[in-house]
């Protein structure tokens, strides 16, 4: 039997609801839940002494039930006929004290401020169908009559999905009028089953509407919203962040149903805020895995991932995430990320905290009662100290922060705020900071001190940095292509000039000032910011072979450009755009430029390299820069960067230089051995020939 409107603009027709009834007959219709579900906010905001009227009754059980606990001074209207009879011969012996009446709740017959609580399930989403002219004023007459029917004091409590037109209109026209809006999300059992109606994938809000006494002159506007996760109201500084948070609710809701009815929806994320602050707290990745077979212990794990490690390729991106899914072996795996600037105590205290939450996100098909393990490296939430926070009038904010890696090491990173999950610079700290930071970490555990606070460890003088380590892949490939310049072996006794755009931490030219005693390097940088943040936190130094000079790349290019003769034996360009529309994000648009590459090339000497750092999505962008870059300079070497999207562009003059593999792994080798003699520092897991291998020529 279809008790579905044929348009939803039926709702609002007199004959609809007569036909409605009818056909239902005396089976109980509930919208939006039953009394159980809606009871713990009925009882908060109703005492059982009010008088309290109820618009658009029905044939509901809530009126009923409610008298049955204690709220006895109760009115029900409805425009149909047929429910007002039904509910009467229904309620006449056992309620005596409750009315029903055939009333229009647009014209209603009841004197000024009657009653302390208006109360309306599903009315108001029933009658507001659409935002017309016509449905709007029906709206209108609707509100108006309920304000004017309530005491001052009295609360229009209407149960809602909250629909975006709905919450407008009902928050617009109750705030005009000077009275306190509230939105309180009503609590959502995922353990009850309700065989007989249609479920709502959309949460269900109840507006709590207090009526103040009228302020003449007063702009006063009170808005707040109420949430499970919360308990208590938050208030919200206007009536568009309120219908934002609202949103939000409803669609992790809608996300969270979809999930629980199929899997392979994609690459899903979503954040878990702090509900003091609102703050972002936990990051979730939802990752099915269709490979596996279903059993009674693999449908669904959570992976919490150690904090500081989420930039990882396993963690941070897609394919290393699915990759992570298929070796733990469940159905769905859903990775956590701790954000920086959260206190967390534990792996304890985050399960406790994730327990409820994560079990929304179960996928369909799993045992009720079933234990879901929480996963994670090591046993524990790992380690992130944020070491200094500031910020720069080029870059945004950042942030200098020690995380634990593999093995017990220990890692400075730079991170830029507008890029939180990318690390812009990064350096390994020696092995005595790494074990007095461990030694004091078992310390703080016996104090239960949380995990990430700027006092859990110490602070990296600058000669606590590794420099003979470097952490990028593409720096360690940069360094690499210099055996392009062919006799290699050479190259620590043969003066060699540089030009490196770019200094961010400054581990790049550090590296070929420390490892090349013959080589001298320009390093140009746009932030001066950086520079202090170089020489502050990651051990970096000017000396007579490397001056840092503060100015765009671009213009400093263009200057030296003017003068006569090539400059550099080498120029690289590690430089990141500051704007994140684009496709690109290293290096802004204008380093690839044609014109601009012509300057490049007129600074360069005849046999010299030109090393890009090239991180471009935009396939159709990347080919583009390619094609130029070829016209620019006749050979061109292309080095992928495994799990990132970095790729590392190797530019030279003369095609006549044009190196087979086994002459290249060769040079690397040899120059690897020269790198290797003692006293040279030389970190013995950068194999040279190692970051070749892949290179391909374009």
């Amino acid at each position: 039997m279809n008790l579905l409107p044929k348009s939803s603009k039926e709702f609002g027709s007199v004959d609809y609801w007569e036909k409605f009834f009818q056909q239902r007959g005396k089976k109980s219709f509930e919208w939006y839940g039953t009394y159980l579900e809606l009871c713990e906010v009925l009882h908060k905001y109703i005492k059982p002494r009010e008088k309290v009227l109820v618009i658009g009754c029905g044939n509901s059980e809530l009126s009923e039930q409610l008298y049955d606990v204690g709220y006895e001074d109760i009115v029900n209207i409805d425009i149909s006929e047929v429910v007002i009879k039904q509910m009467k011969e229904r309620n006449a012996s056992r309620r005596p004290h409750m009315s029903f009446l055939k009333m229009d709740m647009t014209q209603m017959e009841f004197p000024d401020a009657t009653f302390q609580v208006v109360l309306d399930k599903g009315t108001l989403d029933a009658v507001l169908t659409d935002e017309e002219e016509k449905t709007l004023q029906q709206v209108d007459k609707m509100l108006a009559e309920v304000g004017r029917v309530l005491q001052v004091g009295g609360r229009y409590l209407c149960i809602s999905l909250a629909q975006a037109h709905i919450l407008k209109k009902a928050v617009g026209h109750f705030s005009r009028e000077g009275w306190m809006v509230r939105v309180h999300q009503v609590a959502n059992s995922q353990d009850q089953v309700f065989e007989a109606e249609p479920r709502f994938s959309l949460p269900v809000f109840a507006f709590i509407m207090t009526k103040f006494r009228p302020v003449p002159g007063s702009a006063l506007q009170i808005f707040e919203l109420c949430t499970q996760e919360q308990g208590k109201p938050v208030r919200l500084e206007s009536a568009d962040r309120l219908a934002e948070a609202v949103w939000e609710r409803q669609h992790y809701a809608w996300l969270c149903s979809q999930l629980r009815r199929k899997a392979g929806l994609g690459s899903v994320s979503l954040d878990l805020c702090s509900g003091d602050t609102g703050e972002p707290r936990y990051t979730l990745h939802v990752v099915d895995n269709p490979t596996v077979k279903p059993s009674r212990d693999n449908h669904f794990a959570i992976f919490i991932i150690p904090q500081g490690r989420e930039t990882e390729w396993l963690f941070g991106m897609d394919e290393g995430r699915k990759q992570l899914a298929a070796s733990a072996g469940f159905r769905r795996l859903v990775t956590v990320a701790l954000h920086r600037g959260q206190q967390y105590d534990g792996m304890e205290s985050v399960q406790a905290e994730l327990s409820t939450r994560v079990m929304e996100l179960a996928p369909a098909g799993m045992p009720p009662q079933q234990q879901v393990p929480f996963l994670s490296v090591g046993g524990d939430i790992g380690i992130r100290t944020v070491q200094h926070q500031d910020q720069s009038a080029l870059s945004g904010d950042y942030v200098i922060e020690d995380v634990q890696g593999e093995d017990r090491w220990y890692f400075r990173r730079l991170i830029f705020l507008s890029s939180r999950n990318v690390v812009q610079s990064e350096a390994r700290l020696l092995k005595d900071v790494s074990h007095r930071a461990q030694k004091k970490r078992k310390k703080d555990r016996k104090k239960q001190r949380p995990a990430d606070t700027s006092e859990d460890f110490p602070t990296a003088p600058r000669q606590s940095i590794d420099k003979s380590y470097l952490c990028c892949e593409h720096h360690k490939a940069m360094i690499a292509g210099l055996v392009l310049l062919r006799n290699a072996e050479l190259l620590l006794e043969t003066p060699l000039t540089l030009l490196v755009v770019g200094l961010g931490g400054g581990s790049l030219p550090l590296f070929i000032h420390d490892h090349f005693p013959k080589s001298c390097i320009d390093a140009v940088e746009i932030d001066p910011s950086m520079l202090e943040v170089a020489t502050q936190w990651f051990g970096f130094s000017q000396s007579d072979r490397m001056k840092v000079h503060i100015a765009d790349g671009l213009d400093y290019i263009t200057s030296l450009a003017g003068e006569a003769g090539p400059r550099y034996d080498v120029i690289m360009f590690d430089v990141d755009s500051k704007d994140p529309t684009l496709g690109m994000s290293c290096p802004p648009p204008a380093f690839v430029d044609q014109l601009f590459l012509q300057k490049v090339k007129s600074i360069l000497s005849r046999e010299g390299i030109f090393i890009l750092n090239l991180v471009c999505r935009d396939l159709e962008l990347k080919d583009s820069v390619l094609a130029g870059l070829k016209a620019a300079f006749p050979l061109l070497y292309v080095r992928r960067i495994e799990g990132e999207v970095n790729e590392v562009l190797f530019c030279q003059l003369q095609p006549e230089q044009k190196l087979a593999m086994p002459e290249l792994l060769e040079m690397a080798q040899a120059l690897e051995r020269t790198l290797r003699k003692p006293g040279q520092g030389w970190d013995d897991t950068y194999v040279l020939s190692d970051m070749l291998k892949t290179v391909k020529i374009v």
